[in-house]
């Protein structure tokens, strides 16, 4: 297809010894600003009345409905554990109060769907040996303002499993990220432990295969980013981020890849697709 990779040796080899790399300057002020701009009109338009759907990670079992299933293939929003009050209304606008929209914007949205398929991305693939990458899902994070929650140590390859496995997480922040407003956490090389549970979807809903193993909170580092950078995830890298007690939001676009040349993908992943998804490129 007439693409090579774009990533340097040194990024590669810090990729594959840490299990995540920054690409400062990955998207420029108007690329950002034609998505948040774009994800504005969205939540304008959301009517919430007529679905309220709460997303959790440390709840994920209790609240994984059909609502969430199906949206894998929509665009569906999902509110902060914490917007509602005890009489069950919104303690603050719609805007302030939705945790993440996803899980099709990059199939159904222009703006996002240029992006996620652009030649940029599919370079960086190319450069981390993909032959036939599809993108499985995608969110619009919001990281509210003071209710933002905390998504707990986890593993992309928990979620999205292949065989082999081949899931990488690309996290776009659209706003500065720092510790003070629930920048992105991780444990350095926890990648080449391998991938410790499953999180399964079976005839009684979803579950994971095994407890969390428990970590100690002194072996993260924090990945402080500003807008525009591109964090790449491995896989099986632990990694989290706190709630966001700060009066600053945190805004991400962050997508999943995984590949599909000799790769199968579990029939038991939360995701179940109608329609299978196009590939970025073939090599």
């Amino acid at each position: 297809m007439g693409i090579t990779g774009n990533l340097t040796s040194d990024q590669l080899h810090f990729f594959h010894s840490q299990g995540y790399l920054v690409i400062e300057s990955f998207s420029d002020t108007q690329e950002i600003d034609g998505m948040m701009k774009r994800m504005e009109k969205l939540l304008d338009e959301f009517d919430y009345n007529s679905k309220a759907s709460i997303f959790s990670t440390k709840n994920q079992q209790r609240v994984t409905d059909n609502y969430f299933f199906e949206s894998a293939e929509n665009i569906s929003f999902f509110f902060e554990e914490k917007a509602f009050g005890n009489d069950g209304n919104l303690q603050q606008p719609k805007q302030l109060s939705i945790n993440k929209v996803g899980h099709a914007l990059h199939e159904h949205e222009p703006v996002f769907k240029e992006l996620s398929s652009s030649e940029k991305f599919a370079s960086m693939l190319i450069s981390l040996d993909y032959k036939r990458p599809v993108v499985i899902q995608s969110m619009y994070i919001f990281k509210q303002p003071g209710i933002g929650g905390e998504v707990v140590p986890h593993q992309d390859n928990s979620f999205l499993y292949t065989e082999p496995t081949t899931c990488t997480g690309l996290w776009l922040a659209l706003e500065d990220a720092t510790v003070t407003n629930g920048c992105l956490w991780a444990i350095p090389e926890s990648h080449k432990n391998g991938l410790v549970r499953r999180f399964l979807r079976g005839e009684q809903g979803v579950y994971f295969d095994r407890p969390s193993p428990s970590y100690d909170q002194k072996d993260f580092v924090p990945i402080e980013v500003k807008a525009g950078s591109l964090v790449v995830i491995h896989g099986d890298l632990i990694h989290q981020s706190f709630e966001n007690q700060s009066p600053k939001s945190r805004h991400a676009y962050s997508l999943h890849v995984v590949d599909t040349d000799g790769c199968k993908w579990a029939q038991d992943n939360w995701i179940r697709r109608k329609v299978e998804p196009e590939p970025l490129y073939v090599s």
